[in-house]
């Protein structure tokens, strides 16, 4: 069992790299979090590999993470997750790289909302992530501080109102502030009040 790759960048991509060690080119997928963290091709890097095997055929497909916390989490989401392989585990991880402490928190909490306005989950996915992980997440270790902790929804119509400004296409934190803003003036509006008045603060 290989447990990290250490040599040249040789070649990078969004979601793969290309590592040369002792003349042999591996190939390992990552996610677009770890590639925009990675030096610049020629440098030298050091990824904690988890081996997978494909369900149809047998091929051995590599994936890497900068670190053995992030490796961790990456495993804990593969290996109890229903129905989960290692591509879907590296889906699922991608989202989670906006903050591991953010989402170790809201498994724990069992916050479905912050789940899928910070990180893009449907709500059944969350809703599986959290039965999945919730009795295990806490053993976990991550390596970053918590970016949302002041910010948090709390009912249905808030959620509404921050789901329509992300299709708008507005980022995550500047929906959820706004809405939150808005909210805290005034509690007994609408949905689409909600939108109208925190498009001022957009």
């Amino acid at each position: 069992m290989i447990d990290y790759f250490k040599g040249i960048l040789s070649y990078k991509k969004t979601n793969a790299v290309v590592i040369e060690a002792c003349g042999v080119g591996y190939s390992i997928n990552i996610t677009v979090d770890t590639s925009n963290r990675l030096p610049k091709e020629g440098e030298e890097i050091k990824l904690y590999i988890v081996e997978a095997t494909g369900l149809y055929g047998g091929v051995v497909s590599h994936y890497g993470f900068l670190s053995k916390e992030e490796r961790e989490m990456f495993c804990l989401i593969k290996d109890e997750v229903p129905s989960t392989g290692a591509k879907k585990a590296m889906e699922y991880f991608d989202k989670v790289s906006k903050s591991f402490a953010d989402f170790k928190v809201a498994i724990i909490k069992k916050d479905i909302s912050l789940l899928s306005t910070i990180f893009g989950f449907t709500k059944k996915t969350a809703e599986k992530l959290v039965v999945a992980l919730k009795d295990k997440i806490a053993e976990i270790s991550v390596n970053n501080e918590q970016k949302w902790q002041e910010v948090s929804t709390n009912s249905s119509i808030e959620i509404e109102a921050i789901e329509a400004l992300l299709t708008l296409g507005y980022k995550d934190l500047q929906a959820r502030t706004a809405v939150s803003k808005v909210i805290s003036q005034n509690n007994k509006l609408e949905v689409a009040q909600i939108v109208k008045e925190a498009l001022k603060y957009l």
